[in-house]
């Protein structure tokens, strides 16, 4: 039994025999071939116990496999890759079954979806890696998976997966078509110069054209109708000729197994008790427990603790070969330790390191605050945790006067800003407020003096509250995108209409069959950055999809607008606009911010002004005594003296009193405009 000495737990009562029994059974488990078991701790708290038991867990569950078994040339890598809802995660699914890598049961949905986020939405949003053992014509092949979103605010996580691959599975809703984010993954894996399968899937839906499909695929692609292979993934019908073309039509990596080590870093997860887990691909060499394993980033020695493969969970492996896709844990404790794109090599024998890959580029930002400043610490823990596992997000320190200390936040997306927001809530328990989501601007600046001080010609504002004065600046540039939009040919002038009043110039529009029509657009991001994807659905039933790429910068009239109070500058609900678009937005702020702020004892004016100019006004009234209830009739002379002592009255109080916006109605203005 356990027995409490001072905060520590020691063995008590029957230890001693417990030591022997051990002693006994591990003997006999020698000779039976198998491993011995884990070493029975004396001593530790109750959560060093339960840590050593999840140490220990992985590695005596399973034994550690052979990998040196496949050649380079029975080794294929490879990602499957669709707009979002066309059957990946469900593909994955099949195929994991058809190699044996999980058992047949009806709930095989979603297997390598692990996050709660992505089983509640639905949606892929971290890429996944599985490795398949498969038997065909005598030999035995290894298959490296990897499952990547869908969503084009996650199509950093499918450019980074590719990065590890020679080759892509595409596939395409018999029933949709080809959509918006078929076409950007595939010029995604074309640039990558990687073999494109293209798989039509949901053949068994009622409504299903395969043909269509393959004409499509023909026009728009350049890739052969015969080249196409229909299955429905959910039923399991012809997914076994996939996994043929997959040996067939994808090569093996390139690689030298005799140089040395050269490992690239493509994805990584935060583990409490064992640092950091890092999903790698080998290019060179190989690696096993015990080797010294240099980061081409730090320039940090580690000591290799474990490697394997997932399979879909991890499975410990002696040696990882290379052209093989799998895990490695080096005792890397601080998650900046762990850069995604890094090169790992032996240390003494130094190697050229990997191109990694173009860091992520934010498009949209967003202020995030702790909504007790008592738990700024461990939400900063949370966020640096997070942000290991999810590189894409940028993050700056910032700090608000009504909020006090957070960050500033660069997202690819509104909807990666509101997965992230989900992940800190339900992995690390942390609630936090975010402001009103912006994109980044820029400023040509006029004088010597300021180009000096800033120490660039053109300057990034991420802040509103730090956008310069037009006295300041020869022009301001917005960034703009170029968004494909493809839709059923009878909301073609519906569509035409939203982006016009969005302010996007139209730059192709093409027909990819008889009923489905791709527009090309140039848009401003700041029109399209919150509510754009919600209209554009609703407008077309659904059936419209959207995706869009950077397209740089333009010039363009922005003003900064500025939130009063009684006169005084709300900093937090600061906002950078179009100059056409200034009065409606904010007429739109004053509006909610007259219904969340409570009434005091003294009229509160909220304005919206553009430099001196008010362009917007609400009022919320002061709570009145009836001064006049006393008088039952008499002189009028009698009540206007009552009444305008009471209003001179109120306005002493105006001047001196301030109005404090609780933190209520921050959260209630600054939800996005959709949600008004």
């Amino acid at each position: 039994m356990l027995l409490s000495r001072g905060g520590m737990w020691t063995l008590g009562g029957r230890g001693r025999w417990h030591g022997r029994a051990l002693a006994v059974w591990a003997t006999e488990a020698a000779q039976r071939g198998r491993p011995e078991p884990r070493p029975t701790p004396t001593c530790g708290t109750p959560t060093e116990f339960r840590a050593r038991d999840r140490l220990y867990s992985s590695a005596e569950r399973k034994e550690k496999i052979d990998m040196s078994g496949f050649s380079v040339e029975n080794i294929r890598n490879f990602s499957i890759i669709a707009h979002v809802d066309h059957g990946k995660s469900t593909l994955a699914d099949r195929l994991l079954e058809l190699t044996g890598t999980i058992d047949k049961t009806k709930n095989n949905k979603q297997v390598l979806d692990k996050l709660q986020v992505e089983r509640e939405r639905g949606i892929t949003v971290k890429a996944q890696t599985a490795s398949l053992f498969y038997d065909c014509e005598g030999k035995q092949y290894l298959l490296n998976l990897i499952d990547t979103p869908g969503h084009v605010d996650f199509s950093y996580e499918v450019s980074r997966s590719l990065s590890a691959c020679q080759g892509v599975l595409l596939v395409v809703d018999a029933n949709e078509g080809i959509q918006a984010q078929t076409v950007a993954n595939f010029f995604l894996a074309f640039e990558a110069q990687l073999s494109v399968i293209p798989v039509i899937n949901k053949i068994d839906l009622k409504n299903a054209d395969p043909e269509r499909v393959e004409k499509q695929i023909e026009k728009v692609f350049d890739i052969p109708s015969d080249e196409c292979i229909k299955i429905s993934a959910k039923l399991g019908t012809n997914v076994e000729r996939v996994l043929q073309a997959v040996i067939e039509r994808i090569p093996p990596p390139k690689v030298h197994r005799k140089n040395p080590l050269r490992a690239l870093v493509f994805d990584s997860t935060f583990d409490q008790y064992r640092g950091v887990v890092a999903n790698v691909a080998l290019f060179d060499g190989v690696v096993a427990k015990g080797d010294k394993i240099v980061s081409a980033h730090t320039k940090k020695i580690y000591e290799v603790n474990e490697v394997g493969v997932l399979n879909p969970n991890e499975q410990p492996a002696h040696k990882l070969y290379a052209g093989q896709v799998g895990y490695l844990i080096a005792g890397m404790k601080d998650v900046t330790e762990a850069q995604i794109g890094d090169t790992l090599y032996l240390h003494k024998q130094p190697v050229e390191p990997l191109p990694g890959f173009k860091s992520a580029k934010p498009m949209v930002f967003a202020g995030m605050y702790p909504v007790d400043q008592s738990e700024y610490s461990n939400l900063k823990s949370a966020v640096e945790k997070l942000t290991v596992n999810d590189s894409s997000v940028t993050v700056h320190r910032d700090s608000s006067l009504a909020l006090g200390a957070g960050w500033r936040l660069g997202f690819l997306g509104l909807l990666h800003m509101e997965v992230f927001n989900q992940r800190l809530e339900q992995e690390y328990n942390a609630s936090v407020i975010l402001t009103t989501p912006t994109v980044p601007y820029k400023a040509v600046l006029s004088s010597a003096k300021l180009i000096k001080e800033y120490r660039e010609k053109e300057i990034t504002i991420i802040n509103p509250a730090q956008f310069p004065d037009k006295s300041k600046v020869t022009e301001y540039l917005e960034p703009v995108v170029l968004g494909t939009i493809i839709t059923p040919d009878e909301y073609t002038g519906k569509v035409m209409m939203l982006c016009q009043a969005r302010r996007a110039v139209q730059k192709n529009m093409t027909f990819i069959d008889q009923n489905r029509v791709m527009l090309k657009y140039l848009f401003p991001l700041n029109e399209i950055v919150v509510d754009f994807y919600d209209s554009l659905k609703s407008l077309s039933s659904g059936y419209a999809s959207f995706d869009y790429e950077d397209a740089g910068y333009q010039t363009a009239e922005l003003v900064k607008m500025d939130i009063l109070l009684n006169g005084n500058t709300v900093e937090e609900l600061v906002t950078i606009v179009h100059k056409d678009k200034a009065h409606s937005v904010g007429k739109a702020i004053c509006e909610r911010l007259k219904d969340s702020l409570p009434r005091q004892l003294f009229e509160i004016a909220i304005q919206a002004a553009v430099g001196s100019k008010i362009i917007a006004r609400e009022t919320v009234k002061a709570y009145r005594k009836n001064v006049l209830a006393k008088c039952y009739g008499g002189d009028i002379t009698r009540k206007m003296k009552l009444l305008k002592r009471q209003a001179e009255g109120k306005k002493k109080l105006r001047k001196v009193g301030n109005v404090e916006v609780p933190k209520d109605a921050f959260i209630k203005v600054l939800k996005t405009q959709s949600d008004k």
